[in-house]
């Protein structure tokens, strides 16, 4: 497999591209809106929501919450997760100018 020659790329597009492999399984896609249809944090309700194993959920947890897309907070033992809503109005006008971009095709 090739070296990604992610210079040759500006910022954005780099920034772009980062965030769509992070939110490009169903899994976090599930995660996601199930975090913002509860607009709260959760703490281990995802597992039962979602379906999937602990370990699963924990490894998708961790991409999202890698790309800063979630926050995780522990309370007690518990670790809580929330859409960082920062992040996700910055995805959203990146995504936004994007597809502006295409609405001449």
């Amino acid at each position: 497999m090739g070296i990604s020659k992610t210079e040759l790329f500006t910022p954005e597009q780099n920034e772009i591209a980062s965030i769509a492999k992070a939110i490009a399984h169903p899994a976090r896609i599930a995660i996601l809106q199930y975090l913002v249809d509860v607009n709260s944090c959760v703490c281990g309700e995802i597992v039962d929501e979602i379906g999937l194993s602990q370990s699963t959920i924990s490894q998708h947890l961790k991409e999202l919450k890698k790309m800063d897309i979630i926050k995780g907070e522990v309370e007690g033992v518990k670790v809580c997760y929330c859409i960082n809503r920062q992040k996700m109005d910055s995805i959203r006008i990146l995504f936004n100018q994007i597809f502006k971009q295409f609405s001449c095709c």
